[in-house]
């Protein structure tokens, strides 16, 4: 008889795995903007060019965020801080004079450029600095969006074209010819970038322009007191104008309804 053979038990050795700790992103704190030593020009805003105009130098305060307190300002030559705490010895009063709208600063004159770029509290309502950069950065965004309506206006349909300029320049629109329409749109287009691609892309002026030349052409009518609009031929009332609202802006609205498209429909196939 055979012997059962014991069978050996193997043991598998565990292997742990280490456990690798995550580091936890250090916080990028934003640098602070760099100082630059160079000449500044600055001028009074909204286009103010009087033939002498003195900003004050002493009597002004700066809120410091670190310190948290107010700390007095005050323009002196022969001191090396426009803040009066951290001044020494005598103070000399001098003053801040802007010559037909401007003043220009040497680089050498590091405190009253800090008091006027960083510090002052009339800085950006009474007075600005002079920062090309910025200039031609709102220049390009400019002369983009003029770009973009240009190239929206010269491949625009007739009757988008005419309704945007009826809002513009009323209904004498109906009188102009095509190249006047085409060169007072292109014009518009330049001129006020902004207001011209907003009306391009509402559907709301096509709709109103419609409405203006159903009731100029007789297929529409509107009551005396603005109230209503009606069939021209029969005097059916179509709609009613709810209170306080324009009344092409409201017909506008309406066109977009069950009912309204259908009489749109039928204007849009008689005005073609």
């Amino acid at each position: 008889m055979a012997k059962k053979q014991k069978t050996q038990e193997v043991e598998v050795p565990v292997v742990e795995t280490p456990v690798v700790e995550t580091q936890k992103p250090k916080k990028v704190e934003p640098k602070k903007p760099t100082w630059e030593i160079k000449d500044r020009v600055y001028y009074l805003t909204r286009k103010r060019k009087p033939l002498s105009y003195m900003v004050k130098s002493a009597g002004i305060y700066f809120f410091d965020e670190e310190l948290g307190y107010e700390r007095e300002l005050k323009y002196c030559e022969n001191q090396k801080t426009c803040f009066v705490d951290e001044m020494k010895g005598d103070q000399r009063l001098a003053h801040i004079i802007f010559r037909n709208g401007a003043l220009h600063v040497p680089r050498n004159k590091q405190t009253l450029q800090k008091l006027l770029s960083l510090y002052h509290p009339q800085k950006e309502t009474l007075f600005e600095e002079w920062k090309p950069e910025v200039e031609a950065s709102d220049e390009l965004e400019v002369l983009e969006l003029q770009l973009e309506a240009l190239n929206i206006a010269q491949t625009v349909d007739v009757d988008i074209a005419e309704a945007i300029m009826r809002v513009e320049v009323g209904s004498s629109v109906s009188k102009m010819s095509s190249k006047e329409l085409k060169r007072d749109l292109l014009l518009f287009a330049k001129n006020n970038p902004v207001l011209f691609l907003e009306l391009a892309s509402d559907d709301n002026v096509q709709l109103r322009n419609y409405g203006i030349k159903a009731v100029e052409m007789g297929i529409l009518k509107l009551s005396p007191d603005n109230r209503n609009f009606l069939w021209a031929s029969n005097d059916r009332k179509l709609m009613t104008v709810p209170f306080d609202e324009h009344p092409y802006t409201a017909l506008a609205h309406w066109f977009k309804t069950d009912e309204g498209m259908e009489i749109y429909s039928n204007i849009e196939k008689r005005l073609n």
